[in-house]
């Protein structure tokens, strides 16, 4: 049953990452019909698992500049979103804390000059395939397990999908700015960036697990028969969007399965996912976000060197 349930799991897992990652996205650049698609994708299954709107609506607006060269445009200001909802808790009490989980659905486009690519010579389709079409596809995976769970965990969960996070963490920055709760209500961010590749190590890494109670030991236990060997730094906060969270004083996660030469070039394709990997990966960190949202502890922030 387990490994119908995983083998089910990595077959969703390709599916969300093949589509998203397909050459008619155009590498989802923030402003592009390929961006909108993909958020359009995102609240598609958001809806269809459940989740609940805030008084906004699943799209969360914002603004970003474009230098002029990326992405074959003229410098302007683009229209882009977040894609967010949420599962309220089962705790009349713990329901009004919220852990949020989140993962970044742009890329760079057709790369370009001005651009995050390693190959600014080269105009061709970012597909973005491990960064981070692959971060989505466990966000979609997780969640839907989360929607078949007959008594909810405890605490709401916010599920979020940002946008502009490679011009600098824009869409997270424009969410901890206008967040659809209380600023103290936010307990945990668990964030997942490139997590598509699972070495032969079976290493999934991670920063931040310092940043709440026994938090260490949980990512560490919850590795145990997971088919996953966690790396946990108690620091290490990272580079991605819950670096936001950090620096607003919330205890974070950020996951991911390492770096490798096709960063932010061309070559990130859905031929080099490790879809099984991706289906453990999710397992695992839906197994984390179950416990934290279930947490006994007070989940309060602790400040990390």
């Amino acid at each position: 049953m387990a490994n119908a349930q995983k083998n089910n799991m990595a077959q969703t897992f390709y599916k969300h990452d093949k589509y998203l990652s397909s050459d008619k996205m155009e590498g989802r650049f923030v402003g592009t019909k390929g961006n909108n698609d993909a958020a359009a994708y995102i609240k598609k299954h958001f809806k269809k698992y459940r989740l609940q709107p805030f008084s906004s609506g699943y799209y969360q607006p914002f603004k970003v500049f474009v230098k002029e060269g990326i992405n074959k445009m003229k410098s302007d200001s683009v229209s882009t979103q977040n894609v967010f909802g949420f599962i309220e808790g089962s705790d009349e009490k713990l329901k009004n804390e919220f852990i949020v989980i989140g993962a970044h659905y742009d890329h760079w486009g057709w790369g370009g000059t001005g651009s995050g690519s390693k190959k600014k010579d080269t105009i061709a389709i970012h597909n973005g395939a491990d960064d981070n079409a692959s971060g989505v596809s466990a966000l979609l995976c997780i969640l839907e397990e989360v929607s078949k769970l007959k008594i909810k965990p405890k605490r709401s969960i916010i599920f979020v999908s940002f946008s502009g996070e490679e011009e600098g963490l824009l869409g997270s920055k424009y969410f901890v700015n206008h967040l659809p709760v209380k600023k103290e209500a936010v307990k945990v961010m668990l964030n997942m960036d490139m997590v598509g590749r699972l070495n032969s190590e079976k290493q999934i890494y991670m920063g931040g697990a310092g940043t709440f109670p026994n938090g260490v030991e949980l990512m560490k236990n919850l590795g145990q028969n997971s088919g996953l060997n966690p790396v946990v730094h108690a620091g290490e906060v990272g580079g991605s969007d819950h670096v936001t969270f950090y620096k607003s004083g919330i205890s974070v996660i950020g996951l991911h399965t390492g770096g490798h030469p096709q960063y932010h070039t061309p070559e990130d394709d859905i031929d080099l996912i490790n879809f099984e990997g991706g289906a453990l990966v999710s397992k695992y960190i839906y197994n984390a976000l179950v416990s934290i949202a279930n947490y006994n502890e007070d989940l309060v922030f602790i400040k990390q060197d």
